[in-house]
């Protein structure tokens, strides 16, 4: 089993494509510095907390690959310690490829992209599906939810790295822009009655 934390992904063929490349001589370095962490950090355990939504990528026992996207409150992906992270699952549409995959294939990624602050996070790992733990469930499941959690995901973490934020492109939460969207339609709706009262009826644009 490899030291270094980023072998995760850079595999030998990886190495020698960036040998070539010209990029080798500069991901050395950072393997021997200040590389990959191992660990779930306080800031990456921060920066989880405040998570709404994740992809889970897994694998067949061919290769195949699959992105599943999952979601929730803020938090509704819960660090239980220091090198794992966990989540409910609720019934879906019932293909089950992430299920299936991971009993071949216990390999899996999580990506997590923040798009209001370009943050994006990449967690390479293993994950199992539990499904016999109600303390488990307890600790995952949203009371606020009226639905019944079916399993837990349970990620156990090898090695995390962030991105750049170029090219993310900056969107808004709902929670933030449904409050300003309302504070604009109060004012259009107070000035529209404005004019009505001094005698005018306002331009409204017509949508093409």
């Amino acid at each position: 089993m490899s030291i270094i934390p980023s072998d995760v992904a850079f595999t030998p063929t990886v190495k020698a494509m960036q040998t070539a490349k010209g990029s080798r001589t500069m991901y050395a370095r950072m393997e021997n510095g200040e590389g990959w962490e191992s660990t779930i950090t306080p800031e990456l355990a921060e920066f989880i907390a405040r998570q709404d939504m994740l992809f889970l990528g897994t694998a067949s026992a061919d290769a195949q690959p699959y992105i599943q996207h999952r979601g929730g409150p803020p938090g509704f992906l819960k660090v239980l310690d220091e090198h794992a992270l966990a989540f409910a699952d609720f019934g879906g549409n019932q293909q089950y490829i992430t299920l299936g995959n991971l009993r071949d294939n216990s390999k899996a990624i999580i990506f997590l992209i923040d798009y209001l602050e370009r943050i994006r996070i990449k967690l390479w790992g293993t994950a199992r599906v539990v499904e016999d733990d109600p303390e488990l469930l307890e600790r995952l499941i949203d009371p606020a939810y009226a639905a019944k959690p079916q399993r837990a995901i349970v990620f156990t973490l090898s090695a995390w790295d962030r991105n750049c934020p170029q090219h993310i492109q900056r969107r808004y939460p709902q929670p933030i822009i449904a409050p300003v969207i309302d504070q604009l339609r109060s004012h259009i709706t107070a000035l529209e009655q404005q004019i009505r009262t001094l005698g005018a009826e306002p331009a409204i644009p017509r949508p093409n």
